[in-house]
């Protein structure tokens, strides 16, 4: 046995593959929780991303609704002022067709006074 190991030699590198095979073990029970723990945060980071989209879909709504709101308000306050321009308009109209007919009036009345 010129090429061969003794004995102490082969227990010796069993008990060193054997520590090896333990510590191999170990790493890979961490890896796989980290990957766990990994794999939730990801399902986590993908429900809050749909939750994102959703909420953002739900402001654009939103906001069309409050422009189409705001051009609502514009046009209700356009007819209010054509409204209450047209009581404005008809009240002045009055005026002047009163003061027409009473410069016609003082006008006629001179004018029978000094014989026109």
């Amino acid at each position: 046995m010129e090429n061969g190991i003794s004995r102490a030699e082969h227990e010796a590198f069993a008990e060193l593959m054997r520590s090896e095979n333990a510590r191999l073990k170990e790493e890979d029970a961490r890896q796989n929780k980290r990957l766990s723990s990994l794999e939730t945060a990801i399902q986590q980071i993908n429900a809050l991303t749909i939750s994102v989209e959703r909420l953002a879909a739900s402001v654009e709504a939103m906001a069309k609704e409050q422009l189409e709101i705001n051009k609502s308000i514009e046009k209700q306050g356009e007819r209010i002022g054509s409204l209450e321009s047209r009581d404005g308009d008809m009240w002045r109209k009055a005026m002047a067709y009163l003061a027409t007919a009473l410069i016609g009036a003082v006008v006629g009345y001179v004018s029978k006074q000094i014989g026109m």
